[in-house]
This record gives structure tokens, sequence and C-alpha cells, in this order.
């Protein structure tokens, strides 16, 4: 499978261009800075360029079979639209690219899993420091939820640097849940089957221990 990763530097789209490497898939990863990225791999391309460049994303979304969107930023932020504006380029290159699948990582706090991250996290870091992030990723996710794409949503819990176990849950029904925590690794690991099984088009599943 020929598969873009947006945002592979660090995070969950490094383990899963890591993951897809190692399972034979051909990888192509979009980078700001092709440095940060010191991986070299006979089924790797490396497309230097931004999410928030148009040309740049359709170039690298070209040929593709699958597009996984990993983005993130850095917490505090006054204003975000990243999030938004570039998923909105990335819909608008697989439209005119032809590519169907799309799996994009928002996390606990988009959508209906807001509430749903237990009292320090729901009342303290949320409006602190997080709500600007989230009301970009509500954004986020409508452009996908609107658009006519193959897509899957993720909303990991709270995320650590732990080993691959496989041993997480898979939720699309929040009610009564409270999100754990889930490794990198396994967000990958549960992107990679996604994008073969198919199991969950048009949802968004929280991801969680």
């Amino acid at each position: 499978m020929n598969i873009l990763i947006v945002g592979a530097t660090r995070g969950i789209g490094r383990q899963l261009l890591e993951q897809a490497l190692a399972s034979g898939h051909t990888v192509t990863a979009l980078v700001r800075d092709s440095r940060r990225l010191a991986v070299t791999h006979q089924q790797l391309r490396v497309v230097k360029g931004d999410i928030l460049d148009p040309e740049s994303v359709a170039l690298a979304t070209g040929g593709q079979d699958a597009v996984c969107c990993t983005i993130g930023v850095k917490v505090p932020w006054i204003r975000v639209t990243l999030f938004s504006d570039g998923t909105r380029n990335l819909l608008q290159a697989m439209n005119k690219t032809g590519v169907r699948r799309l799996i994009c990582v928002t996390g606990i706090g988009a959508g209906d899993s807001r509430g749903h991250g237990g009292f320090l996290y729901d009342r303290i870091f949320y409006p602190l420091l997080l709500r600007p992030i989230y009301a970009d990723k509500d954004r986020q996710e409508s452009l996908i939820r609107a658009s006519d794409v193959d897509w899957t949503i993720v909303r990991p819990g709270f995320l650590t640097n732990g080993p691959l176990t496989g041993n997480y849950r898979v939720l699309t029904d929040m009610t009564g849940v409270t999100a754990g925590r889930i490794s990198r690794a396994d967000v990958a690991r549960f992107m990679l089957q996604e994008l073969e099984t198919k199991r969950y088009l048009r949802q968004a599943p929280l991801l969680s221990a």
C-alpha cells in the first residue's frame, strides 16, 4: 500500500512510519525539515513541504492509496488554525488526485469525546491550555465529516511513549467512558490495521487502555 504520512517526524507519525515500513508498505512523508527525519529506506520517499502549502500537499498526495494525518502543535497557543487549514488542503488534494482513504488523528476532547478525560483534564488542563487547539480540531473534524472521502477519525486518550502492546480498547460509544492512557506505538498499530480492515469507516473511535 502507498501511504502518505503528514506529521511523520515525531510522535504517532514517526511510529506509524516505522511500523508501515516494517510491514512492507511504501511510505511518503511530507515534512517541513527533512533533517528531522533521519530515516533511510528503499520504500520511503520524503517530500519537503508543508501541510499549509497546497502545492506541496498535492505533490505528496498523488499516487497514494491512503493519507494519514498526525500533525500537532505545542501549547499554549492563543489562536490555532493549523488543523483546519491543513486538513482543508489535504481534502482538496485528495479530491484532485483521486485518493479516497483518510485516517486523521485528533484526540480526547474533540467532538463528543469532550468531557470524558477525567476531572483534572476536563476542568483544568482543557480550559486553561487546550481550548484553542480543540476548537480547531472540532473544525478539522467537521471538514472531514462533510467530505466524501472514506475517513476514519482517531481520538487517542492520554499518550505515552510506552511500547507496542496491542492491548487497548476501541470505543465508539462514549457513555460512561473516562479515557485512559495509550502508547503512541499502539495508536500507530491501530491506524495500520484500520487501513487494512476499514472496520471504522466514517467513525471516530476513542483509543484507550
